[in-house]
């Protein structure tokens, strides 16, 4: 991730005269508590995390991602071994003989949205369905499925974007694996900072998100060029409401969990 974001963070300091350092963790939680207790003041989530954030780190949304291909959502999917033979049919019959891969429990794509569209309809669970459940983030699962130590696992439409002009063993991970199930459309990643962070510098930084690729200079050249490369082509405004489907979700979760 440092290789994708470095060049924007460069671009930042450059225009905005601030000192920005990243911070990465692959764990979702480690995230909204590094914002919770002070250590980081502006960050990248995706809905659910930021939906997190929101609630328990004093942050705000004031922008939303847009992909390459102008669309502002994204999909949960599941990965079987490409001629495996594995459907959504054969994965739901629940019979305690498949391994499955399933997201951080703060992932949108990755918990969230399989339980939220597939499991709960079904009245069922990971848990009562498979054999074994083991939980990681998007890329471990990926390798997981392509070298056949689970039988399926979660992951999302834009980590797979990725991976595919990612490193020669992401490449070739994604290479062995198909889908055999997405979701409906879900909220792309939102930017955040905590509210107390000095007004001016919010200022600074929404206006550098919301302008960043849209020069016709050879700077503006340059900004899509690292946009690209986050597969990206720009980000708009937005405010906490943007995430209302996923609150929606997550709410919907706790009550069936309640029943």
């Amino acid at each position: 991730m440092a290789t994708y974001w470095q060049p924007l963070v460069d671009d930042m300091e450059k225009k905005t005269g601030l000192k920005v350092k990243l911070f990465f963790s692959p764990n979702y939680s480690l995230l909204v508590q590094a914002m919770a207790s002070k250590q980081t003041q502006l960050a990248w989530f995706s809905a659910l995390p930021a939906v997190e954030a929101i609630e328990r780190a004093e942050a705000q949304v004031f922008a939303r991602t847009i992909d390459s291909s102008g669309s502002g959502a994204y999909r949960s999917v599941i990965l079987a071994r490409k001629g495996s033979g594995l459907t959504e049919e054969k994965l739901m019959k629940c019979d305690k003989t498949l391994n499955f891969g399933i997201g951080d429990a703060q992932s949108t794509t990755g918990t969230l949205a399989p339980l939220t569209f597939l499991f709960v309809p079904a009245g069922k669970t990971p848990q009562n369905c498979f054999k074994t459940v083991r939980s990681a983030n998007h890329q471990a699962n990926l390798l997981a499925v392509a070298n056949g130590l689970v039988d399926a696992a979660t992951n999302n439409t834009t980590g797979l974007a990725f991976y595919r002009t990612g490193t020669p063993e992401a490449q070739a991970a994604v290479a062995k694996t198909e889908v055999i199930w997405s979701s409906p459309d879900l909220p792309e990643s939102a930017l955040v900072y905590r509210k107390d962070l000095d007004p001016a510098v919010q200022t600074k930084i929404r206006d550098f998100f919301l302008s960043y690729g849209k020069g016709t200079d050879m700077q503006g050249q340059h900004e899509r060029e690292v946009l690209k490369t986050l597969k990206y082509s720009r980000f708009d405004a937005a405010d906490n409401d943007y995430l209302k489907p996923v609150v929606d979700m997550r709410n919907a979760q706790i009550a069936a969990g309640a029943k």
